[in-house]
């Protein structure tokens, strides 16, 4: 499974990448006002630290605003993914889109109905958003099973993209279903790596090498 970060943020990112396990980045709209920098400015930057899929999304609502935002995003760097919303609008845009040979995420994704109508419009990815499916309590992991499911029943090339990872429980159930790709938080990348057991052990390995002779 690849594992992206899901951060508008440098420092974060590079941190991320530093630790060799990064395969990508999802940004949106939320995440890159946080920045308090340009849009464009950040995707550069990103571009430059991470050789991987770059998510970055549109604003327009309508279908001929996501087309010319999308082409222009696809167009700072051969690593941009075009972030489209789940909506008429959006199937539209992603079809004319992937198309014309541009990588499209569709996102904002809630059921297994809006992941199929993504692959049939040509997504490179789907979104399903789990965290905030069990925010309003309903399942979001059986989203991520039934696509994974679906597409391989069909072949559809789309990977299915668990987002709105809460947690590390999250990544590890994903995981199991066989979803491709997990997008997070950097302090949920932080959480994978901490283990109550293996700071105790490093404890004790470093206490018994004291008492080795130097």
């Amino acid at each position: 499974m690849k594992f992206f970060i899901d951060t508008a943020d440098v420092g974060e990112i590079r941190k991320a990448h530093a630790m060799g396990v990064l395969d990508g980045v999802t940004t949106n709209p939320s995440l890159v006002a946080k920045t308090g920098r340009r849009f464009v400015d950040v995707l550069k930057e990103i571009v430059t630290i991470v050789d991987g899929p770059i998510s970055a999304e549109v604003t327009a609502l309508d279908a001929a605003g996501m087309i010319d935002q999308g082409r222009n995003l696809a167009k700072i760097h051969e690593n941009i993914v075009v972030k489209i919303p789940m909506t008429l609008a959006g199937l539209e845009a992603t079809k004319a889109l992937s198309g014309s040979g541009i990588k499209v995420n569709m996102t904002l994704i809630f059921s297994a109905s809006q992941g199929l109508l993504a692959a049939k419009a040509g997504a490179t990815y789907a979104s399903p958003f789990i965290g905030r499916l069990d925010d309003i309590s309903n399942e979001g992991m059986p989203v991520i099973a039934d696509l994974v499911t679906i597409y391989g029943n069909y072949g559809y090339p789309t990977q299915v993209l668990a987002a709105s990872i809460r947690h590390p429980m999250h990544i590890v159930q994903a995981a199991k279903v066989g979803a491709h790709v997990a997008t997070m938080p950097f302090k949920v990348i932080e959480q994978l790596v901490h283990h109550p057991l293996t700071d105790v052990g490093l404890d004790k390995f470093l206490a018994d090498w004291k008492k080795v002779p130097q």
